[in-house]
């Protein structure tokens, strides 16, 4: 295949400050699990998101937004991936709304007509050319129409970790145009993470994606929908396109904003928002669970990266930081995860605990 120039006004934000409690004890708040290799692959998550970008964006048109907390390790996973000065940490955390409104102020100030695509630094994607595909087409849509994209995964099984986009109609390729590649509807609703039923319901319907939280707009669009249903976003951006000192603007203001996700400042409220299937693969890995199916299976459903011995014991998940023989005796549905000074011991049913688990633990291991 031929390879294809960057998108030469496209610029990238990847988000890598979240906490990674679900994957504790490996993930810490020093590093969280963008921050790990969980895989033996070689690469931290957040190096694969970087790399993903390779021949779609230009490295100087990628900022890496993350935490002070993580800054030292975020630049010591990144080395020369990008440049030193596009990686910046927020003062304290303030939800996705406000640090995607630094991010369009980074932008914007770089280049006011550009395109902005914002991902998590947290998903696997191991289908690059299909990736490249769907956001090339996102921005063309984004372009066109106005609108903000966002990233619908077609759900294979009735999910209730993640949000839901209901699709409504289908938007056809304009005069002149190509066929669109991957199909894309108009946005009707978004939908918080539903309870069992709900979930099924969804599924059955067809009209309902997994939302992945990849979005692409042009910076214009952004600000506009600012301006309507978030002003003090948009004076936020507008104080950064016209600071003179960027990184002092940032401390004197960030704190100031509102605690707000992206979904409701902005995605829930804006005048068009559409949806673009994913034409790649696609996992959250929002925990052990999840993290289960890349890790070898034996006969009894036991999930496991180290050496085993299992007796009457069946769908547990074995994972092992340090090379240690595990034994299993009578347990069925369990998560097991060794470190250097922290095991984790769960029932399978137990595991969406996480976080008030990690919230009790003692400093020295959170």
């Amino acid at each position: 295949m031929m390879k294809q120039k960057e998108l030469s006004s496209t610029f990238a934000l990847i988000l890598a400050g979240g906490s990674g409690t679900r994957f504790w004890p490996l993930s810490r708040e020093l590093r969280p699990k963008q921050l790990l290799s969980l895989f033996g692959e070689g690469q931290t998550m957040l190096e694969q998101t970087v790399h993903r970008l390779d021949g779609l964006i230009a490295p100087e048109k990628i900022l890496i937004l993350t935490n002070c907390e993580q800054e030292e390790g975020v630049r010591a996973v990144l080395g020369g991936l990008v440049p030193a000065e596009n990686i910046i940490s927020e003062p304290e955390k303030r939800d996705t709304a406000p640090a995607i409104a630094l991010a369009v102020g980074w932008v914007s100030a770089r280049d006011p007509e550009a395109t902005l695509v914002v991902l998590p630094s947290d998903q696997r994607i191991r289908d690059h050319e299909g990736f490249h595909l769907t956001i090339r087409q996102a921005v063309e849509v984004s372009c066109r129409e106005q609108g903000i994209v966002t990233i619908g995964i077609k759900p294979t099984w009735p999910c209730t970790a993640y949000g839901y986009l209901q699709n409504g109609e289908q938007v056809a390729a304009a005069e002149g145009e190509d066929e669109l590649t991957n199909s894309v509807c108009y946005v009707e609703s978004f939908r918080e993470k539903p309870n069992a039923k709900l979930a099924k319901e969804f599924l059955e319907q067809g009209n309902f994606s997994w939302n992945a939280g990849i979005f692409v707009w042009q910076v214009s669009t952004v600000v506009r929908e600012l301006e309507r249903h978030c002003p003090e976003l948009a004076d936020f951006v507008e104080k950064l396109q016209n600071s003179e000192n960027f990184s002092q603007t940032v401390d004197d203001e960030f704190s100031k904003l509102p605690k707000l996700s992206i979904d409701y400042a902005l995605m829930e409220k804006a005048a068009c928002v559409l949806s673009i299937a994913a034409s790649f693969d696609w996992d959250d890995l929002g925990g052990w669970l999840s993290a289960a199916k890349y890790l070898e299976t034996d006969a009894q459903g036991n999930a496991c990266n180290t050496r085993l011995t299992s007796v009457d014991s069946n769908n547990n998940v074995v994972y092992a930081d340090d090379e240690v023989h595990v034994a299993l005796l009578g347990v069925n549905d369990f998560v097991v995860v060794q470190t250097s000074d922290a095991i984790l011991v769960a029932s399978r049913d137990a595991m969406d605990g996480m976080k008030t688990l990690v919230d009790e633990v003692p400093d020295e291991v959170k």
